[in-house]
Order: structure tokens, then sequence, then C-alpha cells
């Protein structure tokens, strides 16, 4: 049995949540190590290391700025990771 975890992020020294349902996909996957960064530090070192030009858009369904990695057209809705994650369970 698993349960929620608080850890320390080592890039900006954050305190984030390693859920017990992320231990567990970790601990199916054969992952030994627990994460090192939040999410927003993986996110932002992920796309370093992929060199993309981020552009800020609002979402059309919260109103919260979001990064997206492609330039915002005017004939279609923006959504922020959370809103987008809804949008697809529904």
């Amino acid at each position: 049995m698993y349960t929620d975890k608080t850890l320390v992020c080592k890039d900006c020294g954050n305190e984030f949540i390693f859920t017990a349902g992320e231990q567990e996909f970790y601990a199916e996957k054969g992952f030994t190590n627990e994460p090192q960064r939040c999410k927003q530090c993986r996110d932002a070192k992920k796309n370093a290391s992929r060199n993309r030009e981020m552009f800020t858009a609002i979402c059309a369904s919260c109103g919260k700025e979001a990064l997206i990695p492609f330039k915002p057209r005017d004939d279609r809705p923006v959504y922020c990771s959370e809103c987008f994650a809804k949008q697809r369970g529904e």
C-alpha cells in the first residue's frame, strides 16, 4: 500500500507531492528512484532539452496563463495542461 509523500525539488527547492498513484506507476515500470524534480521543473527541463520555442496563451476554459509549444491562433481554443486533460477525459 502506497501513501502520498512530500519531496523537495532539487532544482527550485519547492515541496511537491509524490502521490500514491505515481508511486504505484513507478513500481509497475520497475523504477527504483523517486522523482527529483517537481512537475514544473521536469517540464522546463524537458522543453529546454528540446530547444523548443514556447508561447504564452490564456486557457479557454479556466482563464489561467499557459505555456504552449505552438503559436496560438485566434480561431482555435487553447487549454492549460489540466483543462486539456479534462477535455481528453470527457
